[in-house]
């Protein structure tokens, strides 16, 4: 009977400690709804790492979601930002450089292999349009998209400068070129 209640013992002090533990890191790191709200992927610890990293300052762009994935070795990060209602007025190359200091951020944040970043707007679907299933119909549109190698990390100026590998729509890139982003 001893025996028994000493392994029982032991047992609720391992619950114990992980429990303490945890409430230690949860303290240490305060709780950021917001960051928890846009965090999603198979890794959804280090999208909230991220998620909390890009948000500790005000961002003119909405970063909408923040998903990391681990295939394998491999950590790949993807970050969507609204391409309208920017908290100040951007152009092209506002635009660029917030998206260049995301992205920079983002690896600053977490060891990943590489970070993609899209911009969506939202399209109109039309008055009773079916937005699920097989028949749905978009609701948004990708207006910028950029992928990121850590690799290429030092060259993210010239690529944005340059467009190289860069997608941009011709209506949005036109509209921050005349400081009338949607």
């Amino acid at each position: 009977m001893r025996a028994a209640n000493r392994r029982k013992c032991r047992h609720t002090s391992r619950k114990v400690i992980s429990v303490l533990a945890l409430l230690g890191v949860l303290a240490a790191a305060p709780f950021d709804p917001r960051a928890a709200a846009r965090s999603s992927g198979t890794d959804r610890a280090t999208a909230y790492r991220v998620a909390s990293a890009l948000l500790a300052h005000p961002l003119p762009a909405q970063l909408l979601n923040v998903r990391c994935e681990v295939l394998g070795v491999h950590r790949l990060c993807g970050l969507t930002v609204a391409g309208t209602k920017f908290h100040r007025p951007l152009d092209r190359r506002a635009f660029a450089d917030e998206i260049a200091a995301l992205v920079r951020g983002a690896f600053a944040a977490a060891p990943l292999e590489e970070v993609d970043v899209w911009a969506t707007v939202p399209v109109d679907a039309g008055r009773g349009a079916d937005v699920s299933g097989d028949a749905a119909v978009p609701t948004s549109a990708t207006v910028f998209a950029l992928t990121v190698p850590r690799a290429h990390l030092a060259a993210l100026g010239t690529q944005l400068a340059t467009d190289r590998d860069v997608f941009w729509d011709a209506e949005f890139a036109a509209d921050l070129a005349k400081g009338m982003a949607r």
